[in-house]
């Protein structure tokens, strides 16, 4: 009797950590911006700022839950709804895939893009290209593509290490607080996050955008599919993704970047399809 009572304690307390955990990476999803905007800047200011400009996204980051507004709960509410449906239902999902080789061996090669070699070569490309050809708009892409992943991978990486969601293939999938590493998804975190300042700055490109949230899209599927992760894993690593492309977007661009310029859209598609050739 004494265990029993025990044991519903523990589900109850963990259950409530978890609950602050998801509150706090889905507000983290939508970290506050200044609303001043930013002043045009000489062109290597960018990389000198690139260190501190870190400190201070994870400073907004982290303190992101205490500037909830009412607003903030057209979203937050329909995510945390959608993410505890998902794991409600995470095991009875993923345990409908088996070990497929071949799906499998398709997931690795698509969820590869969201790696941190696939995610860090595209930023890579975008910043070496943009300043070899004098492209402005690339080189800002690339900065702030690497600023991303690596606020996204600071996020997830410590969420992982305090939520610890043993993995579909692990015994006891889906447990928490158990020793794992599955929750969020990192590799579906780097995906979104670099595909949002690509859509972002190449916004008024329509190509552009689908192109870059369609391969995030992909490579998050992959994730699940592969049976790396579960799909609230998938959910929460895109929610924090997408908020923090946005917020690195939103607070470190320079405006006095031109609206549109002729080989904007030719260098964005030759950096994506050159790092993936099978696209």
């Amino acid at each position: 009797m004494r265990s029993n009572v025990a044991r519903i304690c523990r589900s109850v307390e963990r259950g409530a950590v978890l609950l602050v955990i998801i509150i706090a990476c889905m507000s983290s999803a939508s970290a506050q911006t200044p609303a001043s905007t930013p002043k045009p800047s000489p062109t290597p200011s960018l990389e000198r700022r690139f260190f501190k400009n870190i400190l201070r996204d994870q400073r907004a980051i982290w303190t992101s839950p205490l500037h909830l507004q009412g607003d903030d709960a057209k979203w937050l509410g329909p995510l945390g709804v959608s993410t505890a449906a998902l794991i409600a239902t995470d095991r009875r999902t993923a345990g409908a895939l088996h070990n497929d080789r071949l799906r499998l061996n398709i997931s690795r090669d698509v969820a590869y893009l969201g790696s941190a070699g696939g995610a860090s070569s595209i930023a890579g490309a975008f910043y070496l290209l943009g300043r070899a050809t004098h492209n402005a708009r690339a080189r800002e892409t690339g900065l702030l593509g690497g600023e991303a992943l690596i606020d996204g991978g600071i996020v997830s990486g410590v969420i992982k290490h305090v939520t610890q969601r043993r993995r579909p293939r692990a015994s006891e999938p889906g447990d928490f607080f158990e020793g794992g590493l599955s929750f969020p998804s990192g590799h579906t975190t780097a995906a979104w996050s670099l595909a949002t300042v690509v859509a972002y700055e190449y916004r008024h490109n329509r190509l552009v955008q689908v192109s870059a949230y369609g391969l995030a899209a992909a490579a998050s599927m992959a994730r699940f599919t592969g049976r790396n992760h579960f799909l609230s894993d998938v959910l929460v690593g895109s929610a924090i993704g997408y908020g923090i492309g946005r917020h690195v977007y939103r607070t470190h661009h320079d405006p006095a970047l031109r609206v549109h310029e002729p080989s904007d859209t030719a260098t964005a598609i030759k950096v994506i399809t050159a790092d993936h050739p099978s696209l």
